[in-house]
């Protein structure tokens, strides 16, 4: 987390500017019915952030404070709101014991967030809504339209940037793919949200703390569909990490095999084009691609010191087949069986267990065949020294047309598509192989 001490600093600077300017220019706009509307809001932020939970393991939290908090800056959107979210963040921090640099980070990524909504409400010609009190809910979105939607947009977007940024800091993981993790799967909930911050402050403009107390419930069902979308999403993740384990405790020589396969999987998935989505689920494919190993029958070849015979190899050839039976077991992986069971076939019709050839061999197979070769090559064995990555680019070119798609084949072998491979297989294994000039 030290790592990312400047990352925070700039979060907070950043965040006492645009605090500093919301206090200038609002400063004659405060009036007792802001400073309370705030205050509510602000207390009903620190109950949901008491009921927060843990988003990306070991490094973030999610909670719907968000929610109660852009409604205190509908309600009063002067430096008041900015305070009292402030100070509430601020107590959540010290109840909770956080680590210093993850509280401060916290407090001034909400304040930076919540200021810029903000500045961009009032640009807008956003007004508070208590102001609008005694309006119909239909009559107050026809008033309003859609410049609520500015508010409450700006500090999602602030929030899960600046909190994707130090988590990708801190794991030295790309920004983009814990944006990804943290926010695609609860998009339709963010909508939601926009709409019952809204109606917050409606109520609270309308009815008062009865109001708003009287929507607590509700918020607390949003908070556990969050809760448990993410909750779904990692124990679909540590299942497969789980069980990935287990089958390369079986084999020594292949530890790392399947993470390394899943991840230039990707790589090549992502150079011919795929569709972000279509990615994901080439890099799940190949991190299960032999998970079928962990069937009994194939332990004592596992074991096996040297070359197989021709009898053990007629039984490991059944390995995909294994793979694709466990994986189909699991409904939110069907749509991966045939990459898994076919992930063996080549080109020329000449690979197992099916016999496919060409196009009828599933797009994502024979992104994995060729992932999955690469490692294989550029591995000890008991048997054999690990090729060189230009002992292996040749190796594979030898095979273009016969085991490898020639297209995926003459795609990755562009240097820089090239490059990307190799550089994934140093930070894998932590070894460096010859020939490394040759690919820059």
């Amino acid at each position: 987390m030290h790592r990312a001490v400047p990352f925070v600093a700039i979060v907070c600077a950043v965040a006492g500017v645009a605090a500093a300017i919301i206090v200038a220019q609002t400063s004659a706009y405060v009036s007792g019915s802001h400073l309370y509307a705030a205050v509510m809001m602000a207390a009903l932020g620190v109950a949901a952030e008491m009921l927060s939970f843990e988003h990306v393991k070991g490094a973030a939290t999610g909670s719907i404070s968000i929610i109660p908090f852009a409604a205190a800056a509908l309600s009063s959107p002067t430096w008041v709101s900015v305070a009292a979210i402030a100070v509430a963040s601020t107590v959540v921090q010290v109840w909770t014991r956080r680590h210093w640099i993850k509280g401060v980070f916290n407090v001034a990524q909400m304040v930076l967030g919540l200021s810029l909504a903000v500045l961009v409400y009032r640009a807008a010609g956003g007004v508070s809504m208590v102001d609008r009190g005694g309006l119909s809910l239909l009559a107050a979105l026809l008033q309003v339209r859609w410049i609520p939607i500015l508010l409450i947009a700006t500090v999602f977007i602030v929030n899960t940037a600046t909190v994707s940024g130090v988590v990708a800091i801190a794991q030295q993981r790309s920004v983009f793919d814990i944006w990804k993790a943290t926010t695609l799967p609860t998009a339709p909930f963010i909508l939601l949200s926009t709409f019952l911050a809204f109606y917050l402050a409606w109520l609270y403009a309308g009815l008062g703390p009865a109001g708003a107390i009287g929507l607590a419930i509700p918020l607390l069902g949003v908070r556990q569909l969050f809760r448990t979308t993410v909750e779904l999403t990692k124990v679909t993740e540590e299942l497969l990490d789980l069980m990935v384990a287990a089958i390369e405790a079986r084999d020594p020589y292949t530890s790392g095999h399947s993470e390394r396969v899943s991840r230039a999987s990707k790589i090549i998935a992502k150079a011919i084009g795929l569709r972000t989505s279509e990615i994901e689920r080439v890099g799940v494919a190949a991190l299960l691609h032999d998970v079928g190993k962990i069937d009994e029958a194939f332990a004592p070849i596992l074991a096996k010191e040297g070359r197989l015979t021709p009898e053990e190899w007629e039984l490991m050839k059944r390995h995909p087949i294994r793979s694709a039976e466990l994986v189909g077991l699991l409904s939110s992986l069907k749509d991966v069986v045939p990459a898994v069971r076919n992930h063996h076939e080549n080109w020329d019709g000449t690979g197992y267990p099916d016999g496919l050839k060409g196009t009828a061999i599933p797009q994502a197979s024979r992104i994995i065949m060729f992932a999955d070769t690469l490692d294989a090559m550029t591995t000890d064995r008991p048997y054999r020294q690990a090729l060189t990555m230009e002992e292996a680019r040749a190796e594979i070119l030898k095979f273009r047309g016969r085991q490898f798609d020639p297209e995926i084949c003459d795609r990755i072998m562009a240097p820089e598509i090239w490059s990307q491979l190799y550089q994934s297989y140093i930070v894998a294994t932590g070894r460096h192989t010859e020939g490394v000039s040759k690919v820059s």
